[in-house]
């Protein structure tokens, strides 16, 4: 038996396919608020458990009987980093250990052993999670992945108008980027082969690091046209998502997670073949940020 969290979301739903397609002999069970946003296909051949896999009620009846989780804590813009990550996984440690789950996958960030982890805002958090579940005793592996290609999807408005995508990163920062569908295979090949145990992370890497102005030229290779980037200033950056009406410590979480990353979060860990993915951006760019962009 395999559980999958948040099988509706970017991770989620591309690796729900691929444990359908490959999990022969393993029953599958998910944990989703809204059965009707699973496709009908999909609720035929899974168990579902309704409910947030926040609420302790919810992981006991999920964990029952399971050999593998896995595991991702939506973020909660309404809460602060800490609570909304370590809080909201706190009632699952718990049912972990009550079931003998023996295996657990988790969705996690680059950053650990870097100087700044301590002070990198929602990767702090993340991290924290990790080390949550770790001393529950299962086996675990966190998918440590910088920021995902999907990201720029956000940007597909600005880029069809303007020409223009921004972020709050030095315009010569390289960072490891990734699809979320390359996640979600190493979460699947994880989840199917369990001969793993101890605790690990798992790095989870785009083909090449990429600058924004990296980004910038692929994609405006890939539209024909001039495409720049702009560098927007932190107090911006929270201006805006307190805007929102966002949790004021919670934006100042994203704040401290970008201005970690451009202090070098994500470049603690040193590539190998092992640890990179095959899609490329010039390849996602070419099958989902340019029909967004043209839509």
């Amino acid at each position: 038996m395999i559980v999958i969290t948040a099988p509706t979301g970017n991770i989620g739903s591309r690796l729900l396919p691929l444990l359908l397609e490959s999990a022969h002999g393993e029953a599958l069970r998910v944990v989703v608020r809204d059965p009707a946003r699973l496709p009908a296909p999909v609720r035929e051949r899974v168990e579902v458990v309704i409910g947030s896999h926040g609420d302790p009620e919810v992981v006991d009846r999920a964990f029952e009987g399971a050999d593998a989780v896995f595991w991702l804590v939506p973020p909660d813009p309404s809460r602060p980093p800490q609570e909304g990550y370590r809080g909201f996984t706190r009632p699952a440690a718990e049912a972990l250990g009550a079931h003998g789950v023996g295996h657990v996958v988790g969705i996690s960030a680059l950053g650990r052993g870097t100087a700044v982890a301590d002070r990198a805002g929602l990767v702090t958090a993340s991290l924290a999670v990790d080390d949550l579940i770790a001393g529950t005793g299962v086996a675990y592996r966190a998918l440590a992945s910088g920021s995902f290609f999907e990201n720029l999807l956000e940007e597909a408005g600005s880029i069809r108008e303007h020409g223009v995508f921004t972020d709050v990163v030095d315009a010569g920062r390289k960072a490891p980027f990734v699809a979320v569908a390359d996640i979600a295979a190493v979460a699947a090949g994880l989840l199917l082969e369990r001969s793993w145990a101890g605790v690990g992370s798992v790095p989870v890497l785009g083909p090449r690091d990429l600058s924004p102005d990296d980004v910038a030229r692929i994609i405006g290779e890939q539209l024909g046209r001039p495409v720049r980037y702009e560098r927007q200033p932190l107090d911006a950056l929270y201006t805006t998502l307190v805007g929102y009406g966002l949790d004021e410590a919670f934006v100042q979480g994203v704040v401290d997670m970008k201005r970690a990353k451009d202090e070098g979060l994500d470049a603690g860990v040193v590539r190998s073949p092992g640890h990179s993915c095959p899609t490329t951006f010039e390849q996602w760019c070419a099958r989902t940020l340019k029909p967004a962009v043209l839509s």
